[in-house]
């Protein structure tokens, strides 16, 4: 297994893994798209790509990736949670982005193909295979600017990993920013690292100022997710999310904690609030990031204009709790799959 050089091995009870994301399994499967036609199906030792200088993703930003979660089942069984919608919406990134749209049935061979080649990896629950199929433009012309690319390389890379936010039982710090856009309007459905790269300035400034963990945007007031995850307010009896639109990713995790909360009777709510609806919604009540990395993880507080608002005792509240044990259960087989997400 290869370990980046600044990844420091930690260990917990059920299984020992590096920072989240810095250790790779030895083989990655890659195809190639030229000429009108994908290649056949490779698998090839984790190492550098060849890629020219003048290749369209290094100038224009061509890419979009996509990340997904295989689990070993308490019966020693390997089962991927909610292929076919991470597949999905890898074909919407790739639209978005003007790539060559890679056919589901190679995207899907390449995943499984390679959890085939990783099991001996696979951590026990909690942990799971982190699977990131990335698709990049690598047509060589520096004059493409205006153009898509018409040569493209998708490979997949699979990770061994543990919680995403290690906090234990303490809540998330979450700064509210209430004027700054997350994305490019109308592009923030799509996977893009362009995407991620326009937040990280927030993040950066968020976590060196006022040691938050992540940043929720909310632009002129309107409440729409953080820059890596969904947003939740979350009660006794209800959740509150903003409803889908061009405006943010539309997670695989969100809508299997809607099915989930359903499922347990809460009231969902998907509309449109407010940062004022947030403050005095966690006087009471709970607040949660969702995602492929960070599961269903409780917020603890939140910074606001210079202040910082508690939610609660500052803990991971119980609706949180409760939802985030239903779903981690249902991914490890430790319930039965009711809905048909494990493939």
């Amino acid at each position: 297994m290869k370990e980046t050089p600044s990844a420091k091995l930690v260990s917990s009870a059920n299984h020992t893994a590096s920072p989240f994301g810095t250790q790779f399994c030895d083989h990655m499967t890659l195809v190639r798209f030229a000429d009108g036609r994908w290649s056949e199906v490779e698998t090839l030792p984790v190492g550098p790509l060849p890629l020219h200088p003048a290749s369209h993703v290094l100038h224009y930003g061509s890419s979009c990736f996509e990340g997904m979660k295989a689990f070993r089942m308490q019966n020693g069984g390997v089962r991927i949670f909610r292929l076919d919608r991470h597949v999905e919406r890898f074909q919407r990134s790739a639209e978005l982005l003007c790539l060559p749209l890679p056919p589901a049935d190679i995207v899907e061979a390449m995943i499984r193909q390679l959890v085939d080649l990783c099991l001996d990896d696979i951590p026990e629950a909690p942990g799971a295979l982190y699977l990131r199929p990335a698709l990049i433009g690598t047509e060589e012309n520096i004059g493409a600017a205006g153009a898509p690319s018409a040569q493209a390389m998708l490979y997949v890379l699979a990770s061994p990993v543990g919680d995403y936010f290690s906090r234990g039982g303490h809540g998330l710090t979450i700064l509210i920013e209430d004027q700054e856009l997350r994305s490019t309007p109308g592009f923030g459905q799509a996977k893009a690292g362009g995407n991620y790269a326009s937040a990280l300035r927030h993040v950066v400034k968020a976590r060196k100022e006022h040691g938050a963990d992540q940043v929720l945007f909310c632009p002129n007031g309107d409440v729409q997710e953080t820059g890596a995850s969904n947003f939740f307010l979350i009660n006794d009896s209800q959740l509150l999310t903003k409803p889908l639109d061009a405006s943010f990713l539309h997670g695989v995790t969100r809508d299997s904690v809607i099915t989930l909360a359903r499922d347990l009777n809460y009231d969902v709510i998907e509309r449109d609030f407010t940062v004022a609806e947030v403050m005095d919604w966690i006087q009471t009540g709970e607040a949660a990031l969702s995602g492929t990395a960070a599961v269903l993880s409780g917020v603890g507080s939140f910074v606001h204009k210079g202040a910082t608002y508690k939610v609660g005792d500052g803990s991971t509240g119980p609706n949180t709790r409760k939802l985030s044990d239903a779903l981690r259960a249902l991914q490890s087989g430790r319930t039965e799959d009711r809905f048909g997400w494990l493939s």
